[in-house]
């Protein structure tokens, strides 16, 4: 079973910068995608970006792009999210996630079948 820990959140002003990590126990057939996905409060789970482990291929939802970049690390099974220029809005409980491929819907979660627990990122004005 893969697992997946979260770390890096935490508290900054709009327009700062934070870098999650995501280490993923094993690279198997059920993580060779591995996605960020984010939740605040009353709201739905939203599909952020996300990246095939193998070749680098990367993915981001609209509202993040040219702010956001998610990178791997393979020797350390880690995958991170960078994220520039945050703002309240970005404000969420941020949780990485592994499947085992995805479709043109990448930002659907029912494609990944493994997830960690989050990391919290609070955004003030």
């Amino acid at each position: 079973q893969v697992q997946l820990v979260e770390s890096g959140g935490g508290s900054v002003q709009a327009g700062g910068s934070l870098r999650l990590s995501c280490v993923v126990s094993e690279y198997t057939s059920s993580s060779v995608f591995v996605g960020w996905f984010r939740q605040a409060p009353g709201k739905e789970r939203e599909g952020v970006a996300s990246i095939y482990t193998q070749n680098g291929r990367t993915y981001y939802a609209d509202s993040v792009k040219g702010r956001f970049t998610i990178s791997r690390d393979n020797v350390k099974r880690t995958v991170y999210l960078g994220m520039n220029s945050l703002q309240p809005e970005d404000t969420a409980m941020y949780y990485c996630a592994a499947a085992s491929y995805l479709s043109s819907n990448w930002y659907r979660s029912q494609l990944y079948n493994y997830w960690g627990q989050g990391t919290q990122v609070t955004v003030s004005s």
